[in-house]
């Protein structure tokens, strides 16, 4: 790498490292809301076994 290439670097890196930075933390929130998700739909499910079986 010469002298010449730092400025395009510079200016990949101020052109999508924004939205790389902003996809990480969407992801990463995105991620902890899909586990919540994920409990609750067992819990869920649970519920639901319990009532079919006190309605037999």
């Amino acid at each position: 790498m010469n002298a010449l290439d730092v400025p395009v670097w510079t200016t990949i890196l101020g052109n999508f490292g924004f939205p790389i930075a902003i996809t990480i933390y969407l992801f990463y929130r995105f991620e902890k809301k899909i586990e919540k998700l994920e409990v609750v739909i067992l819990e869920l499910n649970e519920v639901i076994k319990d009532g079919y079986h006190k309605l037999r």
